[in-house]
């Protein structure tokens, strides 16, 4: 059904374009951002691999430089498809800042579906922010006895997982 829109979306688009500005430069369009999706499509394969491999080399986490190829390749895919909706898409997904949105997005999803172990070997360790003071008790959906992590001495510390880069 999501196809089925997105066809006759394209094609509303398309029309709309073409009575704007004419038929021949709608298709003229089309062509470029499916040239340019063509060619950023091997250059972004290329990138992501050297970052991969870079990445691995190196012995860090590769979730980082998979997670951008994704981005960038999907960007490339959309631009290589015909259509100007695609093409827009696409083109967005290749701006810096939209880029970097794309990429926080499919790691927090990532992070969502496999376990923190994957996840982990993905993308690194987690920081974690430790706060002092008296721990706030957590909503449970059920009440359970309250389990504390002990640690030196049996004194509980609460914590809270801090993305890299957020304060």
């Amino acid at each position: 059904m999501a196809l089925l829109l997105a066809v006759v979306l394209e094609l509303a688009v398309f029309v709309g374009v073409g009575r704007a500005l004419g038929f021949g430069v709608a298709v003229l369009l089309v062509f470029a951002a499916s040239l340019l999706g063509l060619v950023l499509l091997r250059r972004e394969g290329m990138r992501a691999w050297r970052g991969f491999r870079s990445a691995a080399a190196a012995g860090q986490p590769p979730g980082g430089q998979v997670t951008d190829g994704l981005v960038g390749l999907a960007g490339a895919l959309l631009l290589a498809v015909p259509g100007l909706v695609s093409g827009v898409v696409g083109l967005l997904l290749l701006v810096p800042p939209v880029r970097r949105l794309a990429r926080a997005g499919v790691r927090r999803a990532t992070e969502r579906r496999v376990s923190s172990m994957v996840a982990g070997d993905l993308f690194g360790p987690r920081t974690v922010r430790v706060r002092q003071g008296a721990p706030q008790p957590t909503p449970q959906p059920t009440p359970q006895p309250e389990q504390p992590v002990v640690v030196d001495g049996g004194r509980a510390i609460e914590g809270e997982i801090v993305e890299p880069g957020r304060h």
